[in-house]
């Protein structure tokens, strides 16, 4: 079993609990077999993302709903990315593909359509992961 100090901490928001629900059954426990297991922390809100990056934005990875209402995946993305000094990789869960200027617009490091594709989310998240435990 792996030990919690060794799992791969995953922000998930998301206004929609079956957006949620969706993504933790599609990544599961483990992304890829040469990664750690991953923990997931699931927000429904806005303010619940920042508060909880307030106290803590030692995560390897936050997936943001680009449709989630009333404070939308991009926007968010937006602002953490100028107000977090070492902001966790993003990716955004965009519904239209002609979202997907309005994402690069967020620098978010990668997009994935919703609704979920069960073998390109976990492999994008994968690729983000490595990314992101090998950086310096």
């Amino acid at each position: 079993m792996t030990d919690a100090a060794d799992r791969l901490r995953i922000l998930l928001f998301s206004d929609d609990r079956t957006v949620r629900d969706e993504i933790r059954l599609t990544l599961g426990r483990k992304v890829a077999s040469d990664l750690p297991e991953i923990e997931l922390f699931e927000v429904a809100t806005g303010p619940a993302l920042l508060r909880t990056l307030d106290a803590n934005s030692d995560y390897d990875l936050v997936i943001m709903d680009a449709e989630a209402q009333p404070h939308g995946g991009m926007g968010l993305a937006y602002q953490i990315k100028d107000e977090y000094a070492n902001c966790p990789p993003v990716l955004l869960l965009v519904a239209r593909v002609a979202d997907a200027w309005l994402a690069t617009w967020s620098r978010a490091e990668a997009i994935s359509p919703y609704p979920v594709d069960p073998l390109q989310l976990p492999e994008q998240v994968a690729g983000l992961l490595r990314r992101a435990v090998t950086a310096p």
